[in-house]
């Protein structure tokens, strides 16, 4: 294991981050007693409506923002400036020099790290490739699509076997491909056991890929566990699918019929009593096709803690 390796269990986690903008009056508490754990070797996303503090967390996770108190922790000890010199950050506006070559901008980077220039150059060039910038190498930035800068910009907080990373949108403005082919970058860095902390507004694409969400609402952690454990908190509804029109369904005593689409309903029953009679009624109407639960999705779970 190279010593820019990652060891098993060296998780990121902040505790009772608090940070606080202005003072007297005009005090704007953006970020509230925020606490979580991103473990390592997974993908945690971040998630929240504009303003609700994720940036800031960030910012503070990686010393660019001083907290007004609360601390960071990098395997269950305070985060030193040389644990932060050995992260992977990308920031939410780009970090990128407009007139420089993308090949020489990021070997300098990467020497900025440490690296060598020969393999910072192997490195830089290897990632290129892999993300489809091969033939943008001799480039200046500003050159470039805002989803070409995008790749450049991870391919920056990538380098040199980072031991963590803490990304800020990093797959806003991507196309599919080139989010599988990021995607596909991340879990090669979690497989070694780096936690992986990414902030995204994409919920379909965060429910997808993370093993960990913690959700922000006015600089508050609202909700924070597995997507499993996440939808387990919501409102279980099930599909009811009928041989007949499904109308009758409204009428039950212990039933909601959220939606009735001819002889599918999606209901919420208020017990398990509620269910039998349910079933039963149907039963005795003709044939049922399906009566079964339907957990809630990260994008109704997200509006209903976060709304």
């Amino acid at each position: 294991m190279s010593p820019m390796s990652t060891a098993q269990g060296e998780g990121l986690e902040v505790r009772s981050l608090v940070r606080v903008f202005g003072s007297g009056g005009t005090a704007v508490r953006a970020v509230d007693d925020v606490s979580f754990h991103a473990p390592a070797g997974l993908l945690t996303g971040f998630v929240g409506g504009n303003g609700a503090g994720k940036t800031s967390t960030m910012r503070m996770m990686m010393g660019v923002l001083a907290p007004s108190s609360g601390e960071t922790l990098f395997g269950g000890r305070p985060v030193t400036a040389a644990d932060r010199r050995t992260f992977g950050y990308m920031p939410e506006e780009r970090g990128l020099y407009p007139k420089q070559p993308v090949l020489d901008q990021l070997v300098y980077l990467a020497r900025l790290r440490g690296i060598p220039a020969a393999t910072a150059r192997a490195e830089v060039l290897d990632h290129l490739a892999r993300l489809g910038l091969a033939d943008r190498a001799r480039e200046h930035v500003e050159k470039l699509s805002l989803g070409n800068q995008q790749r450049v910009q991870i391919i920056a907080a990538v380098m040199g076997s980072p031991r963590a990373l803490i990304l800020d949108e990093p797959f806003s403005g991507l196309d599919p491909a080139a989010v599988d082919g990021m995607v596909d970058l991340l879990r090669e860095h979690t497989s070694r056991g780096v936690p992986v902390l990414f902030s995204s507004h994409q919920l379909d694409l965060v429910e997808r890929l993370c093993e960990r969400l913690v959700i922000l609402r006015q600089g508050k952690v609202v909700a924070d566990g597995t997507p499993a454990s996440l939808a387990a908190r919501g409102v279980v509804r099930h599909r009811l699918v009928l041989s007949g029109d499904a109308g009758w369904v409204r009428g039950m005593d212990g039933v909601h019929a959220v939606d009735i689409d001819g002889s599918v309903a999606l209901v919420e029953v208020s017990d398990d009593d509620a269910a039998r009679r349910l079933l039963g009624a149907a039963l005795d109407r003709g044939g049922v096709h399906e009566f079964s639960p339907v957990r809630p999705s990260l994008t109704e779970i997200y509006r209903e803690v976060a709304a």
